[in-house]
């Protein structure tokens, strides 16, 4: 249960619906618990009528009876025997008949307060789930890029929506429930022991049994619902994965391969949940047994006392109690399904506990300066080695930028290129080595302001399910007039985009699927391009656009790039663009620096690129 105890901020954040409900509740049942005694109080009536029982002896048993029922059932029986003089006979048709008005009336009261009752402890329990599923998101985003790459994305959802639904089930149907059943309990135990503790011990004693079998069974429950969860996170991440690489699986022909995996994965949670099913199934009927095997027994030891003539026995008597075991039957077997619905929910709250407790590496807060970056960066000495792959990305890592230079990184695939792009956006913290911007260390300065102060434009291109005008403007707030057409405008894509029937309001698709590789970079280009910082780092970005096109953004990004502090990380090499510098990486290390006509007269590794580029170039139609 401990893992329940991080849901307690709710439960006092909305308190007064919790406390409300616990009074409905009460109030429900109270009402409910006054038909037993009232149906005792006719049933008797008639017994009395049809066996000829003069009316004095009648009353007097009737009497007896009354003083163990609820005050509210002894008021209304004392108005009832106030026959109007010389209409006994008649009266006591008639009582019988404003006996059952009466009945109906509670019935309606205790519905009517039954209602309140689910409005609110379960509208508590919705509230809640909208907490929670708030939480859970933020937290994610908080979260660093280590996690999301040693976490899948099926996992993360599955805990987002279906853990948090069967926490739900916990604040809301199981609380409600078992608060139901503790009200039952309480009253009918209470009139059951003041009518007869013979009949009360008869009627509870397979109660212990259903004690013992709710013990044993949860515990199965518990480990079952487990194995079942995580077996449906792996099953959620095989179908998003297979809907998101949908075109790859088509061109390899690999639909029965990854139908076959979806089977197997969807085979072992449809044999722990049928075997989970098979628990409950015999759980269930298990229980209702057991209640009428209790309702049999009250009625054979009443029905023996009433032969024996018992004192205090009759049969007004037996119908009370095969009522109260009536009402408490739902309750009683509701304990299973809270049990269960419990159960799953302790499991649920510990998957999502896991990721809660999940400290980030990078914390959102932890720095506390928001300085206005000019554009001066600094690298000494920063060794960075990947933890989850034990990669030595970057090693003894010096760079010194000055703000408004153009900084070329180059280098062979792998060599470390994008690493130092995800350290200047503080994605990661260096091993070793103190990265600073404007002399102030990086983790010093808070994460928002350091982001919003950098435009990026990332190696792998992502776009929303929206619009090309809301793509290009995300993460802006507001945007002046026209920035947006010449974002594209420098990044080569207006002219795309005037060509689409709905122009820049045209949807892009999932991931921008839509769209051909090159545009969606240049998309990628103009959103960075629209915030305008004074610092832009561009991560292998025109690797999907022509040779034309190539030259068009180089020649565009010149004019833009004036006085600001520009990183572009390609493996290509741009002639036609003048660095300040040209860093040339392999293996995590810088091996070569220079302009490039520096690098050219080198004849080293920066040369050898540029050969087999050109090469390459003259290769190419």
């Amino acid at each position: 249960m401990k893992q329940l105890y991080s849901l307690n901020k709710y439960f006092w954040k909305y308190r007064w619906h919790f406390i409300l409900g616990l009074v409905f509740v009460v109030l429900t049942n109270y009402f409910r618990i006054l038909a037993p005694q009232l149906t005792g109080y006719v049933v008797n009536t008639v017994v009395h009528a049809i066996s000829g029982q003069d009316a004095d002896r009648a009353n007097r048993a009737i009497q007896k009876d009354e003083s163990n029922y609820d005050f509210m059932v002894q008021a209304v029986i004392q108005r009832f025997e106030q026959a109007p003089p010389g209409k006994e006979q008649e009266w006591r048709s008639r009582k019988i008949l404003y006996a059952g008005i009466t009945l109906l009336v509670i019935a309606i009261i205790s519905g009517f307060f039954m209602f309140l009752m689910r409005q609110t402890i379960i509208v508590m329990s919705r509230h809640i789930e909208f907490d929670q599923k708030n939480e859970i998101f933020t937290h994610y985003q908080q979260l660093d890029t280590q996690f999301y790459k040693t976490h899948s994305t099926g996992d993360l959802m599955n805990r987002i929506s279906e853990d948090v639904s069967r926490v739900r089930m916990y604040t809301g149907p199981a609380i409600m429930y078992f608060i139901n059943l503790a009200a039952v309990i309480g009253f009918s135990i209470y009139f059951m022991l003041k009518a007869s503790p013979k009949l009360t011990l008869v009627a509870l004693s397979p109660l212990p049994i259903l004690a013992i079998s709710i013990y044993f069974v949860n515990t199965i429950i518990n480990r079952k619902s487990e194995r079942i969860q995580s077996l449906l996170s792996d099953l959620t991440t095989n179908a998003q994965e297979s809907y998101s690489g949908i075109r790859v699986i088509k061109s390899f022909v690999q639909e029965k391969a990854m139908l076959g995996f979806f089977k197997t994965n969807s085979e072992a949670y449809r044999k722990n949940a049928l075997s989970l099913a098979k628990t409950e199934a015999i759980y269930f009927p298990s229980m209702a047994l057991l209640i009428g095997l209790s309702t049999l027994i009250t009625i054979m030891v009443g029905s023996m006392d009433v032969i024996n003539q018992v004192e205090g026995a009759n049969v007004g008597r037996i119908a009370e109690f095969v009522m109260y075991i009536q009402m408490l039957t739902f309750p009683v077997s509701a304990i299973g399904w809270t049990a269960s619905m419990t159960q799953r929910a302790i499991t649920s709250q510990r998957r999502i506990n896991e990721f809660l407790l999940t400290e980030p590496v990078i914390n959102v807060h932890a720095g506390s300066l928001k300085p206005k970056l000019e554009g001066n960066i600094s690298f000494a000495g920063v060794d960075f080695r990947y933890p989850h792959t034990g990669i030595h990305a970057l090693k003894d890592f010096t760079m010194q930028i000055k703000a408004g230079q153009k900084i070329a990184i180059v280098g062979r695939t792998g060599s470390g290129k994008s690493t130092v792009a995800q350290l200047l956006l503080h994605m990661y913290e260096p091993d070793q080595g103190i990265l600073t911007f404007d002399g102030v260390p990086v983790n010093s300065i808070q994460l928002e302001s350091l982001r919003s102060q950098i435009s990026y434009v990332p190696q792998d291109v992502f776009l929303f399910s929206e619009t090309i005008q809301n793509n290009i403007l995300f993460g802006m707030d507001e945007a002046k007039a026209g920035a947006v057409k010449n974002a594209a405008i420098q990044a080569s894509i207006h002219d795309e985009i005037e060509k689409f029937a709905l122009g820049y309001e045209t949807l892009v698709g999932e991931r921008g699927v839509t769209l051909s590789g090159g545009q969606k970079q240049r998309i990628s280009i103009a959103r960075a391009l629209v915030k305008d910082p004074s610092i832009v780092v561009f991560d292998d970005c025109l690797s999907a656009v022509d040779a034309r096109t190539e030259k068009s953004i180089i020649s565009n990004l010149y004019a833009y790039l004036d006085n600001k502090t520009a990183i572009i990380i390609t493996h290509r090499i741009f002639s036609l663009f003048e660095f300040d510098q040209v860093i040339v990486m392999d293996e995590g290390a810088i091996v070569e620096r220079g302009t490039h006509h520096q690098l050219m007269q080198q004849n080293g590794l920066y040369a050898e690129m540029y050969a087999r580029q050109q090469e390459q170039d003259s290769d190419t139609p």
